[in-house]
């Protein structure tokens, strides 16, 4: 069976590993600060963060501060996991840091379950 994600299911990942990232790095988060980390316009993250919320993965509070829902947070868990065992992967074998990187972003939307599972297997046993 072939899955492929479509490019909004993609934005919807990098927008949840995102903000996972900021509240680690920040504690808090807010439209304003994935808007400035994505270089991307105020408007366009408000329009998203419409589209997480209807979701149900995230909150927004009256502050104006946004919080994963536990969905969201999986969401978000499992995609810096992937790109993070991406990242290393490559790096180690022998690809430079910023193109593992920028490769990991992509390869993170469409590899599939199993391959990762594999893949992650794999790594883990060579330490």
């Amino acid at each position: 069976m072939s899955y492929i994600k479509h490019k909004s299911d993609e934005s919807m990942e990098d927008y949840l590993e995102t903000i996972l990232l900021l509240y680690q790095k920040n504690g808090r988060v807010r439209s304003i600060d994935i808007a400035n980390e994505l270089s991307f316009t105020k408007p366009s993250v408000s329009i998203a963060m419409k589209s997480l919320r209807e979701k149900n993965l995230i909150v927004m509070a009256e502050t104006g501060y946004i919080t994963l829902t536990d969905e969201g947070r999986l969401k978000a868990e499992k995609v810096l996991e992937r790109h993070n065992l991406l990242s290393a992967w490559l790096i180690r074998l022998g690809v430079s840091e910023d193109v593992a990187r920028e490769d990991a972003c992509r390869i993170e939307h469409d590899i599939s379950e199993e391959t990762f599972d594999i893949l992650k297997k794999h790594c883990l046993n060579k330490g």
